[in-house]
């Protein structure tokens, strides 16, 4: 027996504390993130009686703010490049579909002017979107 013998052995755990502290924190930084990551740009739609569609996938969407701003799925975009935008986006879909969604105080011959850019786009239907006469302001 060997008195004043060292044990010499590596260690061979990993510590996984400093990660786990960066997991945490970067978890926290997306939970404060994510809710601001899907607010939309604020339209106040005009009424109709029509039903709403039913549908299962996700549409390309154009709104025109109260400002007159034009966005494509709630990003702003200008005029002079709407054209050129939809039509590279339409490139890789399937359906050359689009809905409009203009704020009711938006003057008809904007609306007009958005919606032949679009056409002119590719864009084969074009929807309009409205909200139902009986939903309430907070509803939407």
């Amino acid at each position: 027996m060997m008195i004043g013998s060292s044990n010499k052995r590596l260690m061979s755990d990993i510590n996984v504390t400093p990660f786990v502290d960066v997991m945490l924190v970067l978890l926290i930084i997306f939970m404060v993130t994510a809710p601001m990551m899907v607010q939309g740009v604020n339209v106040s739609l005009p009424e109709t009686t029509a039903q709403p569609l039913p549908s299962e996938k996700e549409h390309l969407i154009v709104t025109i703010d109260q400002k007159g701003q034009v966005h494509i799925s709630n990003y702003p975009v200008a005029m002079e490049s709407l054209r050129h935008k939809l039509s590279k986006i339409l490139e890789g879909r399937s359906d050359r579909e689009v809905y409009l969604r203009a704020d009711k105080k938006i003057p008809y011959g904007n609306v007009v002017k958005v919606m032949a850019e679009i056409k002119a786009a590719g864009v084969e239907k074009l929807g309009m979107v409205t909200v139902p006469i009986d939903e309430t302001p907070a509803d939407r």
